[in-house]
């Protein structure tokens, strides 16, 4: 038997085109899973039209006075919204840490794909938005 491993794909958000179909350009597995966890992180919540729950409240957070009890709010907020709205991530590690200086927070992200055995890690800097 031939072992079948999932396959992920998404558009790619460049929107650049393949110039042999001129089709939109796809980004496969991990890629397109980071992706995706990217925009679910900075999707608000009531955003997405027929989905209101779909997203994260971390945006309201990133308002609060820059401290280690936001950045493990916003930790919490990360890892609840990864195990409820990303079936494709096995949550490993999430870390973040406040940058006074910058105004913001780093946020490290440490994840398994459903059918990868290597770990995958993303670095987001959470920055304020008007």
């Amino acid at each position: 038997m031939a072992n079948l491993t999932k396959l992920y794909s998404d558009i790619d958000f460049t929107f650049t085109r393949k110039p042999v179909t001129n089709d939109v350009a796809l980004s496969y597995d991990s890629q397109a899973v980071i992706r995706s966890v990217r925009n679910l992180l900075q999707t608000r919540h009531y955003e997405r039209p027929f989905n209101p729950d779909l997203g994260s409240n971390m945006d309201a957070m990133l308002f609060e006075p820059i401290s280690m009890l936001t950045a493990s709010s916003i930790e919490s907020e990360i890892s609840n919204t990864i195990k409820n709205y990303e079936p494709r991530v096995i949550l490993q590690k999430v870390e973040v840490i406040p940058t006074p200086e910058q105004n913001a927070y780093e946020a490290t992200l440490s994840f398994f794909l459903e059918n990868s055995s290597s770990p995958t890690s993303i670095t987001l800097l959470l920055e304020r938005n008007r």
